[in-house]
């Protein structure tokens, strides 16, 4: 059975944090590293995929910004979303062949966390790309955005644990009119978040069929290059 590193960060600023996918893509390109799963927080920000429609900030970047919510466009996949603490992000640079079954192995090891938690979650397959992610009944409370290049994939997923769902009320969240939900307001109390981690990362590491080998940062950006 081979690795899967998992790496927590804690919070991280997003464009810090897709600064770093890319050097961990350009190490796993090379083979210096194998798979990696990053588990993080972001502090408060939309980020806007490459399906982003006009009218998805509906009050103006401005306003946002005023709010103390930074606005970041991102390669990604799918369209307008927001990340902010107690939200456990899941960037996963690794090899794959296929994106959509990529996507789907997300959805599956999110709804199998979920479960551990006690909350009956699902994938809506069957609906379109716009729906991706993971949904209870019809809240949503995990969205999933990936970009594949050379063969590596970065991006990744976000479960609402014990985060502000308020940001999501004042833009058109992954293009849909849908409410959105988390951990915490499906089971009427504050979750641990460190624990609910490690519940995903359970989950996403046997989804795949590895074990799971937690590791420092700075180990994983050892076989960087150095600089003259």
């Amino acid at each position: 059975m081979d690795d899967l590193h998992v790496c927590h960060l804690g919070q991280v600023e997003y464009r810090e944090a897709t600064e770093l996918q890319e050097r961990l893509r350009e190490l796993r390109l090379r083979d210096d590293i194998g798979d990696v799963l990053l588990l993080l927080e972001h502090p408060p920000v939309y980020t806007r995929g490459r399906r982003t429609r006009d009218g998805e900030l509906p009050m103006g970047e401005d306003w946002y910004r005023s709010q103390g919510i930074d606005i970041v466009d991102t390669p990604r996949g799918g369209r307008v979303t927001y990340h902010g603490p107690g939200q456990l992000v899941g960037y996963a640079i690794m090899r794959a062949d296929d994106v959509v079954e990529h996507v789907r192995s997300m959805e599956r090891a999110i709804v199998t966390a979920l479960g551990e938690q006690g909350i009956d979650a699902h994938a809506r397959i069957d609906d379109g790309p716009d729906f991706t992610g993971v949904w209870v009944g019809e809240r949503k409370i995990a969205s999933i955005g990936v970009h594949l290049s050379k063969g590596v994939t970065a991006h990744g997923f976000a479960v609402n644990v014990d985060n502000d769902l308020q940001p999501f009320e004042w833009i058109v969240p992954c293009g849909l009119h849908a409410q959105m939900t988390s951990v915490c307001r499906e089971l009427g109390e504050a979750p641990n978040l460190p624990c609910f981690r490690k519940r995903m990362a359970y989950a996403f590491t046997q989804e795949h069929g590895r074990r799971q080998r937690l590791v420092a940062l700075e180990r994983l950006l050892v076989g960087e290059p150095s600089i003259a």
